[in-house]
């Protein structure tokens, strides 16, 4: 109990890396003062119980985060569940079965509308969820604005069309994330959330089996890392299950900058991570940031309230979810049998 009142007591410091009270697209941080003081605090206090019963969740709530804001804005819409008429994003290959800590959101809303009922967007407390992860994760703190509303529609496709797959080679990268107005620079620096949580075999299964006609596996990964991973992940994936691995064999449970030595050892485990050793300009962002822990953090921080700006929905755009598995009218209709044409009908005129 002492550890998490301590815990608790040091996310009451904000740094100084603060973007002004208000930003684009009326967000601004503080947003829920009056109409919900303690909105933060309720999801800061699920987040780090959550924690303390399994650390791996706050590895998917940062990514959480970035796979909601990469489709369709951070709008929430990563949190909407399939309907018999819709696939939804979070079925998506890129997040399904790897995306996960929807409990801890679905817990934070459960607090929030108890106290604030109507008041507090789901897509506010995915970005709430990832600042505190951050923080509990690489002593990472930042204050980030809010005012978020949810959307509306949640497409699988979508999701395929606009994250980056981990066999992304840098210049796809760099086009991606420069749609969401995003630097190659700042590209290199949010790469560094994979230096915690971990991957399934799938993702990385082709750098280590039949990579090319002259050689068994990626020539760029380190041999004895490319055996160890071959021993974990058999060539038969039926026999591999959910079997996972850490992103970051040096500290896979801490938010820091020594994702970045892993790449220069060429122990980065995707094609995307070595990506990012193959343009001159993404090689020098990753060796600075292996050589500076404290300037890569504060970037890190900077790039996250920059990409939680991504194609906000504010003021009457969108809704706040009661639930943020559906949206709140057109989920009546489905449960009545409505015809899409109908729900799709209503959704556009929201």
């Amino acid at each position: 109990m002492l550890a998490l009142m301590k815990l608790l007591s040091l996310f009451l410091l904000i740094v100084a890396v603060a973007p002004p009270a208000a930003v684009d697209g009326q967000l601004k941080v503080g947003f829920y003062s009056q109409s919900c003081p303690l909105a933060e605090s309720l999801v800061r206090q699920t987040v780090v119980s959550a924690y303390f019963n399994n650390s791996g969740v706050a590895a998917g709530l940062i990514r959480m985060f970035f796979h909601d804001c990469f489709v369709r804005g951070c709008d929430g819409s990563v949190l909407l569940d399939s309907t018999s008429s819709n696939l939804a994003e979070k079925d998506a290959p890129p997040n399904n079965p790897s995306l996960h800590g929807f409990e801890v959101i679905d817990a934070a809303k459960s607090a929030i509308e108890a106290r604030c009922p109507n008041t507090v967007s789901c897509a506010d407390i995915i970005a709430f969820a990832a600042r505190d992860s951050s923080a509990l994760t690489g002593n990472i703190y930042y204050a980030i604005p809010s005012g978020r509303r949810d959307g509306n529609i949640s497409l699988f496709f979508d999701a395929l069309a606009n994250l980056p797959s981990p066999l992304s080679n840098a210049s796809t990268l760099i086009k991606a994330f420069a749609a969401k107005n995003l630097t190659a620079d700042e590209l290199v620096t949010l790469s560094g959330a994979h230096s915690i949580g971990v991957s399934h075999c799938s993702s990385f299964r082709n750098r280590i089996y039949n990579f090319s006609s002259t050689s068994e596996t990626d020539p760029t990964l380190s041999a004895p890392y490319a055996a160890r991973l071959r021993s974990v992940c058999p060539f038969n994936s039926s026999l591999s299950g959910n079997t996972t691995v850490p992103m970051d064999v040096f500290s896979p449970t801490e938010l820091d900058n020594a994702y970045y030595v892993v790449l220069q050892l060429a122990l980065g485990l995707f094609t995307s991570d070595q990506a990012l050793l193959t343009q001159s300009s993404l090689r020098t962002a990753v060796n600075d940031n292996a050589g500076n822990g404290a300037e890569w953090a504060a970037k890190f921080a900077r790039a996250m309230v920059k990409m939680g700006n991504t194609e906000v929905k504010t003021g009457q755009q969108g809704e706040i979810r009661k639930n943020c598995h559906v949206v709140n009218k057109a989920s009546t209709l489905w449960n009545q049998g409505a015809e899409k044409e109908e729900v799709e009908e209503l959704v556009a005129n929201m």
